[in-house]
């Protein structure tokens, strides 16, 4: 896939999104309603739960989700709440429920396909229809074996057609097929808004100075591209000579890519994002994805895994651990790095931001959030308006 024409416009807005969006309690609730609730989001791939009664539970802004295998091999997503008092019916994040689920509060029992098993002390209850009182189902995809859910009704289309010009490209990494690395899931938590995560993320600007192990890899030889269609690509090329890290020069030394990637993909990390907070990554020795999620304004959870290769032999396992140590460092960097924009507003000398051109990509990420959100281009609305005031502007520009 060649590089997207990338041209910056001569005049733009280079100020970002205005400060008081990172730190409004109600813009913070609108977008978890908005965004993170009503688009799609990635809980794992379906070789995570390759047995019957192998489950995956993710939470995120207050809702929980259980994705589980059934006894007919059918993967199913639900809410990780009992019908009867709104425990969770799995308390682990991973594990296997053999032929029922069982909730820990008061022992009902659900089948593997989400319908009522039976109740604790059935004669104290009303007769439960099975159906109508089983496990409520989530909305759920499977893109390429990555398994989306959805909690509520969004504007966006199924993950198939958002992704759908990558098909081409990301075809030679044999997505269906790739298999978890063991204890692989991590998550973090980052002191600051969401956005400032994605704003850090959404950039290749900073790589030269703040990511060593990157920029040693790589080299000049990596740009962005803008959000389109809500989605984003960027691609690392490997640089050609001796590397400086130790960690790079063996990983370069140690990396037979698979034949079936293309010359361009065979010596690069090409990375895709997904609106409003995904990235795959996808490198010749392995994929990987993360993702970020609201607590509150100054609390953030990432999470992220990473997958191999159903192919892998002792060589190609040596080169997943480098890469993915590498990455390992590159996040505790960004970290760093996110928490002090966030820091950065509380001081009496911050007066706003200035984007470079090679910042560009950031920039169409916040339009991307003000077509959503059009009440971005004003100040803040008084206390408990900002709702309607956002209501009336979409309703004004559909009009």
């Amino acid at each position: 896939m060649e590089p997207q024409n990338t041209q910056v416009p001569n005049h733009w807005d280079r100020k970002g999104l205005p400060a008081w969006s990172f730190f409004s309690p109600e813009m913070l609730e609108a977008e978890k309603e908005q965004l993170f609730r009503r688009h799609w989001q990635v809980v794992c791939h379906v070789s995570d739960i390759p047995n019957a009664g192998d489950f995956i539970a993710s939470d995120l802004v207050g809702e929980r989700a259980l994705v589980i295998r059934g006894q007919d091999d059918v993967v199913r997503a639900f809410h990780n709440l009992c019908r009867h008092r709104g425990s969770r019916v799995v308390a682990e994040n991973s594990g296997n429920c053999r032929s029922a689920i069982i909730c820990p509060f008061h022992g009902w029992a659900y089948n593997l396909d989400g319908t009522l098993r039976g109740a604790s002390q059935p004669q104290s209850l009303p007769d439960l229809d099975p159906v109508k009182m089983g496990l409520k189902p989530i909305e759920m995809e499977i893109w390429q074996g990555f398994v989306f859910v959805r909690f509520k009704p969004g504007p966006q289309p199924a993950v198939a057609k958002i992704m759908a010009r990558f098909d081409k490209e990301l075809a030679q990494y044999d997505l269906e097929n790739l298999v978890p690395v063991e204890d692989s899931f991590w998550a973090s938590e980052i002191e600051a808004n969401w956005k400032c995560v994605r704003d850090v993320d959404n950039e290749g600007y900073h790589v030269p100075m703040a990511h060593p192990g990157l920029h040693d890899l790589f080299g000049t030889n990596y740009h962005d591209e803008p959000f389109t269609d809500g989605t984003s690509r960027s691609l690392g090329q490997f640089r050609q000579g001796k590397h400086r890290l130790w960690s790079v020069e063996q990983y370069r030394n140690i990396l037979s890519p698979p034949a079936r990637l293309d010359d361009d993909h065979k010596a690069a990390w090409l990375y895709v994002g997904m609106f409003p907070n995904l990235v795959f990554g996808f490198y010749p020795d392995s994929v990987n994805f993360y993702h970020e999620f609201p607590v509150e304004n100054g609390m953030t959870i990432q999470r992220g895994t990473t997958y191999r290769h159903k192919d892998e032999d002792r060589q190609m396992r040596a080169a997943r651990y480098l890469s993915m140590r590498i990455d390992r460092i590159t996040s505790k960097e960004d970290e760093q790095l996110i928490e002090w924009t966030w820091e950065a507003a509380f001081s009496s000398g911050f007066d706003g931001i200035t984007l470079s051109d090679l910042e560009y990509g950031v920039k169409t990420y916040h339009d991307a959030l003000r077509k959503l959100f059009p009440v971005l281009d004003g100040d803040e609305p008084p206390a408990g308006t900002l709702q309607k005031a956002n209501d009336d502007r979409l309703g004004a520009l559909a009009t």
